[in-house]
């Protein structure tokens, strides 16, 4: 714990004054302005590309959606799209990193917000003030903490055994059906609309403290996280599609954890076709081979993803993300979708 008496001249109020507000997609219609990208170069051609594929996958009947989150953009203001996009019928299932679901999500649900900040701040100040720093984004680290606690009392009162993450995020929409301070968040709406969220990398993050708490506690019996059981879960759901599509927002963990799907199901025997439509937004440089970067032409490579529908946009996902999605919304298609329910597959 930081020494409170050697504060800056700053206080921890002086810092969270603004809370994020997250954008709504319903309240704009962002159709005229694709349509209009659509005739332009660059990266509006390519955002306008990327609409009119996602517009494809939720047309196509026999189409699974998955949505895969990496980076931050939950903390930045996206955390409604998100949540609207499993609301409309838009995605069916959901791969994310530990802290886009809960260091923002089950964060703000348990009545917390983020905050406006500077990235020119000093961090040294921050750290005295007990501020957690996300670019120009600002989280009370204590917080945090209580939200790690949080998830520690969670897993103390479930039955000591193996879950997955999906699982143990079911577990946590339960929970935040009766005691949520926040409505709507993106675990109570995938809950309530059988939206399974999958989290490979999951105690990189707040459950990972909390479950840290939970085991220090319990030391013979305790809650663990599967993660092998949550890949065959998550490859089963792709083994069931008779298509499937990936809207990627960064890359990481979660990107290269659904593009495996394809693969597993193949060596399990089974007879499935590559992700026939691929959109991916991300500012990772492709020239060095990193995973986050790669194209997805490259993933055509791997059997992973065909080549006819895919786009990458290369742009910070703030910017296009609402955009797409605003778009999509408005057209209308996911009204006419069928839900796919494939949480109800897990019993």
């Amino acid at each position: 714990m930081p020494d409170k008496k050697n504060l800056g001249h700053n206080s921890k109020k002086d810092f969270l004054k603004k809370p994020v507000e997250h954008i709504d997609i319903t309240s704009f219609d962002s159709r005229k302005i694709i349509s209009s990208m659509e005739k332009m170069s660059f990266v509006s051609r390519e955002t306008a590309n990327a609409a009119n594929i996602f517009n494809e996958m939720i047309k196509d009947k026999e189409c699974t959606i998955f949505l895969t989150l990496a980076g931050s953009t939950s903390a930045a203001g996206c955390m409604n799209i998100y949540k609207d996009l499993v609301k409309y019928n838009m995605v069916d299932a959901i791969v994310a990193t530990g802290a886009s679901i809960i260091d923002m999500d089950f964060f703000e649900a348990l009545g917390f917000k983020h905050y406006q900040g500077s990235q020119f701040q000093d961090d040294t100040e921050l750290r005295k003030n007990y501020i957690d720093r996300i670019y120009d984004t600002y989280i009370d680290e204590d917080e945090l903490q209580m939200c790690d606690k949080k998830i520690c009392e969670i897993a103390d009162k479930l039955e000591p055994r193996n879950y997955t993450s999906r699982e143990f995020i079911h577990e946590i929409g339960k929970y935040l059906k009766k005691n949520s301070k926040k409505k709507d968040s993106l675990i109570e709406t995938a809950y309530d609309n059988n939206v399974p969220i999958f989290c490979p990398a999951f105690t990189d993050s707040s459950a990972g403290f909390g479950l840290v708490m939970h085991q220090e506690k319990n030391p013979k019996k305790h809650v663990s996280i599967d993660s092998v059981k949550e890949f065959r879960e998550l490859t089963e759901i792709k083994i069931r599609s008779k298509g499937s599509g990936l809207f990627m927002i960064g890359g990481g963990v979660p990107k290269n954890f659904i593009q495996d799907t394809v693969i597993c199901a193949e060596l399990l025997g089974k007879d499935v076709e590559m992700h026939k439509y691929a959109i991916q937004i991300t500012v990772a440089d492709s020239r060095d081979g990193a995973c986050s970067s790669s194209t997805l032409k490259e993933a055509s490579s791997w059997g992973k993803v065909d080549v006819t529908k895919e786009q990458m946009v290369f742009a910070e996902a703030t910017s296009v993300l609402p955009l797409i999605a605003s778009d999509s919304y408005h057209r209308g298609d996911w009204k006419i979708r069928t839900r796919k329910n494939f949480s109800k597959i897990f019993g």
